[in-house]
C-alpha cells in the first residue's frame, strides 16, 4: 500500500495514462493544431472571430478557451445548454434529454442561423466519438457556408462508433483539419482487476491540452502580427487596476465581434 492508502498497482496508473496521452499528442498533432492556430489567428486579425461548438462534456473546452485568465477575445463558444447541462442528471433538464437532444437531425441548422459567420472564420468542433448528429451536422453546415472546419476528436473511438445514419460519416469526415485528442477507444483509462468496465475518462484533459496549445500558438501569431487583443490577466500578475482595465477592454472587444456575428439574422 502507498501512503495514500492505494495499492502500487493503482496508484497514478491514470496519471500515467494522462501523460502518454499528452505525449502522443505533442508527437503526431502539432501540425494539425499549428495549421489550425493560422486559422484562428487570420480570423481574430481580421476582426472575425474563431467559432467553438460542442456539446455534453465537449463543452468544457469551449469554457476553456475564453473567457478566464490568460485568454483573449476572438474565440466564441457556442454551448448550447440544452446539450450540454449535465449536472442535475435526472429528472427536469436530466442527462437523458441532452443526450437525445445531441442526436437529433435538423437542429443544427436552426442553432447555426443565429449566426453570421465570415469566409475567414473557422469553426471547431468537438466530439469524442464523432458520431452524434448535432456535432456533424454543424460542421457540414459551417462547410456550406463557405468555413473552414476543425475537427477535435478521438479517431480510433469514433471509428469504432456507428457513423451518423442520415450521411453514414462522422465528424471527421467534414473537417478540414483533424486532431486526434488520441484517447482509447471508451475514453476510460484504467482498468481495475475483476471489473470489465474501465474507469477515469482522459477526453477533458486532452481537449484542455489542445486549445491551450491552440490558444498560446496563435497569440504569437498575433503578437507578431500587431494584433493581439488584450489579454485576460490576474490581478496577482499584473494589479488590480491594470487587471480591471484588461478586462474591460476585452469584454468591449468581444461585444464588438459578437454583435457582428449576431447583426442580420434571421
Amino acid at each position: 500500500m502507498t501512503e495514500h492508502g492505494f495499492s502500487d498497482g493503482v496508484a497514478g496508473r491514470w496519471m500515467t495514462a494522462a501523460q502518454q496521452t499528452l505525449d502522443r499528442i505533442e508527437q503526431t498533432q502539432m501540425d494539425a493544431i499549428g495549421a489550425t492556430s493560422k486559422m484562428c489567428a487570420d480570423a481574430i486579425a481580421a476582426g472575425g472571430m474563431a467559432h467553438l461548438f460542442g456539446t455534453g462534456h465537449s463543452r468544457i473546452p469551449l469554457e476553456e478557451m475564453f473567457p478566464r485568465y490568460g485568454s483573449y477575445p476572438g474565440f466564441h463558444p457556442m454551448a448550447e445548454l440544452s446539450m450540454t447541462f449535465h449536472t442535475q442528471v435526472a429528472g427536469t433538464n436530466g442527462q437523458r434529454q441532452a443526450m437525445f437532444i445531441e442526436r437529433v437531425e435538423g437542429l443544427a441548422e436552426v442553432i447555426l442561423r443565429n449566426f453570421v459567420f465570415k469566409s475567414l472564420d473557422p469553426m471547431i468542433v468537438f466530439s469524442s466519438s464523432g458520431t452524434t448528429a448535432v456535432p456533424i451536422e454543424i460542421a457540414i453546415g459551417a462547410r456550406e457556408r463557405g468555413m473552414k472546419v476543425v475537427a477535435v476528436t478521438a479517431v480510433d473511438h469514433s471509428q469504432a462508433g456507428d457513423p451518423l445514419p442520415r450521411t453514414g460519416t462522422r465528424l471527421m469526415d467534414h473537417a478540414d483539419v483533424v486532431i486526434d485528442i488520441c484517447i482509447p477507444v471508451g475514453d476510460a483509462a484504467v482498468s481495475l482487476t475483476d471489473l470489465d468496465t474501465p474507469v477515469g475518462p482522459l477526453s477533458t484533459v486532452a481537449n484542455a491540452a489542445v486549445v491551450n496549445e491552440i490558444k498560446v500558438q496563435t497569440a504569437e501569431l498575433l503578437r507578431r502580427a500587431g494584433k493581439l487583443p488584450s489579454v485576460i490577466t490576474s490581478s496577482s500578475v499584473v494589479g488590480a487596476d491594470r487587471s480591471s482595465a484588461l478586462f474591460e477592454d476585452a469584454y468591449r472587444d468581444y461585444a464588438r465581434r459578437l454583435a457582428a456575428a449576431l447583426g442580420g439574422t434571421e
